[in-house]
């Protein structure tokens, strides 16, 4: 965009070529050939299928295709059909999660306005707001939608609502004359208005300079379009994880198969079951546990007001380490409150007030009487600081429109940006007041008396001197000022703008956009849980400082920057000092996305908090976005991962501790996985070595595999709970899912449950009947691998953490023990699960051994505890 705000609205019009009669039919036709039609463009996307084909793309999942195929061709169907199932099922869930997070332009688009008044060949008329075109005049009033960026060229008390572009909560009063600073924020163009913002009082003409991508709304919708979409740290780690795993594994098959070929077993059946082998030792149902523990997760933390719209988000909350907030309704409740008034010469808190008392009674019908705001039929309509005079009338039992009936508005001067001020004539107990509320600036230099309870007396130079100090603490604690005065007026008086002086003072009302009462209690649970909580604002610096300071955020006036100053810094610079800074108040999107960004090269994981169209691009940048559910645009809300139902930031520490525990959680189920899936190999390769009968047929290992595995792995997913768990650092990000301490975990249990195994082995092997070996390996392994689930629920002791706490793994158990003795004493079943009929003493034997790791582990939790 050109800076017409530096320009005179003239030479604006002289530069666009029109007149304030607007541009006829032909020049619509030229400029729409020249600049397009008013909306933003939709760039090719990726079909559906072309999202869900790229779900395959993943090694593991070639690696699990390729087995599939393998074992059909060996006959396997049963097998093939169940890998192949878990892997169409992940990439079916991978698309929908693809095609949702896309439709965030679409949002963007539902903004605009569906029709605009502007004057063409000299008449006003009403089009659809895809069809204006630069140079169009536009006709505002209260109520409208800007449908395009523009230059103001008349002006009649103005005021637009621009919170979804700049986050700045009240509406800005617009101005006509050129601004002379250069590289101003968007906040304070005052003489612009744009697209996507609302007129929420007077009405104004316009000259439409952009249009389309070329406005504020379409360079954010470029923004949105170009942020990346991140990857979950957890998928991340099992990306890398499971090629490595997936190596590992082929290689060991394929020494098995060399070893087997070597001895002289048939190729075929060597093949199979280094393939069997294979199949059973990749956690193929790894994806599709986590995805169910995701699953169980996201509507527990729906019930606790957290919707995850992206699935694999959910463990990403464990490791964030910086929650990046917007103020306005996520921070504070996005309604302007009058909290402290000066009156009688006292500064007293809205609470403190009075209503017999005469002067603060006076104060408060003035605040409902000078005012042109409604509340009613549970709807706010008019300029917030005048909504919330009338809320604070409200809160003293002050209807204000009996209040107006009962004292009627005989004449009035409407506020005006020029002279800040807006006065009204009402008849008060036979006398005719001229009240007038304003700038306290302005209002100062017209006063000639004060009113106290001891009656008027002259307004003198020490009155002004404690009256300016009253409005410096205020404003140092970002309140915004309004002062009150009035004078006696005849009778059907005419009055005039310079009838404004001469007034008796009354007080001063101090308003601001207070904090959430929860949201200091949130942020402390923040900071003890290692989490940084910076407030991101468009907001004034002093405005956003103050609330800051209240909830915890802000210590130190130094922490705080405005959008000008980090404009100027170097994204090097902004790197180093990122930490230091908790407090950015006016700043654009570009700004949001370049802190999102310094905190992840800091390798941080960044939550971003917001509900305008503003936040959008950032939402989408930071590891985890958050949404306002109540107050939030669909821009924002389609751009998130999470979406707060209640707008609560408290809520998003909930989350955040449900995060921490379902990812501790899916780790304690990969190790169970893991650990179970080491003993196999290791049995196998011990016999290989030794040359020894295989410990397993290919039908064991798919029976460990498909049945006694899963149900166990989703129980741990299950845990409950863990309270002390906010009392942790957040995960590093950068730390892999098999590091030395998993490892060792994995490999002391895989150790243990192998070791049990083969003692079953090699006692089976003393009757000299092979099948009754496999047999109590194979039963040996089901078993031990069932009962390490307890083993896996933590790294405390299952008689610190409650024995019977966890159902879903005792049902999983169960279940798992019932389909195994199916396996071992039903006839039919043994024929096809290759299994043996076992003696009671055999019987004895793998049960005591299988139970074995269980109690040689929970005994060394005991003894370390």
């Amino acid at each position: 965009m050109g800076e017409y705000y530096r320009k005179t609205s003239d030479e604006v019009i002289s530069l666009l070529k029109v007149t304030k009669d607007g541009i006829s039919s032909d020049e619509v036709d030229k400029r729409r050939e020249q600049y397009g039609f008013n909306e933003l463009a939709e760039t090719k996307k990726k079909s559906t299928i072309q999202v869900f084909l790229e779900q395959f793309k993943d090694f593991l999942v070639i690696i699990l295709i390729v087995a599939a195929f393998i074992s059909a061709f060996l006959g396997k169907i049963e097998s093939a059909i169940v890998i192949m199932g878990v892997v169409i099922l992940n990439a079916i869930l991978g698309t929908i999660q693809h095609v949702k997070a896309e439709q965030s332009l679409n949002s963007l688009k539902a903004l605009s306005s569906p029709n605009a008044k502007v004057f063409r060949n000299g008449q006003k008329m009403e089009i659809p707001s895809r069809e204006v075109v630069v140079g169009d005049i536009l006709h505002l009033d209260a109520g409208d939608f800007v449908p395009a960026d523009g230059r103001i060229i008349e002006n009649h008390s103005l005021q637009v609502n621009e919170s979804s572009l700049t986050g700045e909560s009240l509406a800005v009063v617009k101005e006509i004359e050129p601004i002379t600073e250069k590289d101003v924020s968007l906040g304070d163009k005052k003489n612009m208005v744009f697209s996507g913002s609302f007129v929420t009082n007077g009405r104004g003409v316009v000259v439409v300079t952009d249009i389309g991508m070329k406005t504020e709304i379409g360079k954010i919708a470029n923004l949105l379009e170009s942020a990346e979409e991140k990857k979950t740290p957890l998928q991340i780690t099992l990306d890398h994880f499971g090629k490595r795993l997936a190596v590992i594994i082929i290689m060991i098959a394929l020494l098995i198969f060399g070893l087997d070929i070597f001895r002289g077993r048939e190729i075929v059946d060597s093949f199979m079951f280094a393939v069997s082998l294979a199949v059973a030792a990749i956690p193929e149902a790894l994806s599709s546990i986590v995805t169910i523990v995701l699953a169980f997760g996201t509507q527990k933390m729906a019930k606790e007001n957290a919707i995850m719209r992206k699935l694999h988000a959910v463990e990403s909350l464990g490791s964030i380490s910086v929650i990046c907030s917007d103020k306005t309704g996520t921070l504070t409740q996005n309604k302007m409150t009058v909290q402290q008034v000066y009156v009688d010469q006292t500064v007293i808190s809205h609470e403190q007030l009075n209503q017999e008392h005469a002067l603060h009674k006076k104060l408060i019908l003035m605040g409902l009487l000078c005012n042109d705001s409604v509340t009613a039929d549970q709807r706010e309509i008019g300029d917030p600081t005048e909504i919330a005079l009338v809320n604070f009338g409200e809160r003293y039992q002050f209807d204000e429109l009996e209040v107006r009936k009962q004292y009627p508005r005989i004449k009035e001067l409407p506020f005006d940006s020029d002279r800040k001020l807006m006065s009204t004539v009402q008849q008060i107990e036979g006398k005719y007041l001229l009240m007038t509320k304003g700038a306290l600036d302005v209002l100062l230099s017209r006063m000639i008396k004060m009113e106290t309870s001891s009656g008027v007396v002259p307004f003198t130079e020490e009155h002004k001197k404690e009256i300016e100090k009253v409005n410096e603490n205020f404003s140092k604690n970002g309140l915004r000022v309004l002062g009150f005065a009035y004078k006696e007026v005849d009778e059907g008086q005419a009055v005039h703008f310079d009838d404004e002086r001469d007034l008796t003072f009354v007080g001063l009302t101090a308003m601001m956009d207070p904090p959430r009462l929860e949201s200091k209690e949130a942020v402390e649970s923040c900071i003890s849980a290692k989490i940084k909580p910076v407030m991101i604002t468009g907001d004034h610096k002093i405005t956003a400082s103050a609330i800051a300071k209240q909830i915890g955020i802000l210590k130190s006036d130094t922490e705080a920057i405005e959008g000008i100053e980090l404009e100027k810094m170097p994204d090097e610079e902004l790197k180093e000092k990122v930490e230091h800074i908790s407090v950015y108040a006016r700043v654009s999107p570009e700004h949001k996305i370049r802190i999102v960004k310094a905190w992840q090269k800091k390798g941080n994981v960044v939550a971003m908090t917001g509900d305008g169209v503003n936040d959008g691009p950032a939402l989408k940048q930071a590891d985890i976005g958050i949404a306002m559910g109540i107050t939030g645009t669909e821009v924002a809300k389609d751009a998130s991962a999470m979406v707060l139902t209640d707008d609560n930031f408290s809520t998003i520490v909930k989350a955040i501790s449900n995060g921490r525990s379902i990812y501790a959680n899916i780790n304690n189920a990969i190790r169970f996985l893991l650990a179970g899936n080491t003993a196999g190999v290791l049995a196998v390769l011990y016999a290989s070595l030794l040359a020894l009968p295989v410990p397993f047929a290919p039908v064991h290992l798919l029976f460990i595999n498909l049945l006694t595995d899963s149900l166990p792995a989703i129980a741990l997913g299950l845990e409950p709970h863990n309270q002390n768990i906010m009392k942790e650092k957040p995960r590093d990000i950068n730390q892999p899912l098999l590091n030395k301490s998993f490892a060792l975990l994995v490999g002391v249990g895989g150790l243990l449950i192998g070791i049990s195994t083969l003692i079953a082995f090699h006692i089976g092997l003393q009757t000299g009947d092979e099948m009754v070996a496999s047999t109590m390996a194979f039963a040996t392994l089901c078993l031990a691998r069932l009962f390490y689930g307890f083993n896996a629920r933590s790294k405390q002791s299952i008689f610190k953490i409650g024995v019977f706490t966890n159902q879903y793994l005792w049902f999983s158990v169960i279940i798992g023990v019932i389909l195994l003795m199916l396996a071992l004493f039903v006839p039919a079943l043994r024929g096809i699960f290759e299994t043996a009929l076992l003696s009671g003493t055999q019987l004895s034997w793998l049960i005591g051994l299988a139970l074995m790791p269980l109690i040689i582990i929970q005994l060394y939790k005991l003894i370390k505890r």
